[in-house]
């Protein structure tokens, strides 16, 4: 009965032992499906913040073109001014007597 007793035992700690394995592998398997959603949550969070930056940094482009065009226009009404008042200094000039 002791061999029987034995064998039983042997078998029954190859099972447990079994058990452990799968077990092990299951948990391995669900912690990597896990890692791999988690990965690609990240990984779309970061690249919808990256969109977003980049629409704001196109924002700004547009903004910084608009302003551009805006001073070149004051900068030509600048000027134009300046020789009106060059011109009406002359013209004071030539009227006032020294």
């Amino acid at each position: 009965m002791t061999i029987e007793l034995g064998i039983l035992i042997s078998l029954a700690s190859i099972f447990v032992a079994g058990l452990g394995v799968l077990i092990a592998y299951l948990t391995y398997q669900s912690k990597k499906s896990t890692s791999t959603k988690n990965d690609t949550k990240e990984g779309a969070e970061l690249k919808a913040g990256l969109d977003y930056i980049r629409k704001g940094v196109d924002d700004i482009r547009i903004d910084l073109k608009a302003n551009e065009k805006q001073i070149n226009h004051l900068s030509e009404r600048v000027t134009r001014v300046e020789e009106s008042a060059k011109q009406a200094h002359k013209r004071l000039d030539s009227v006032s007597p020294e």
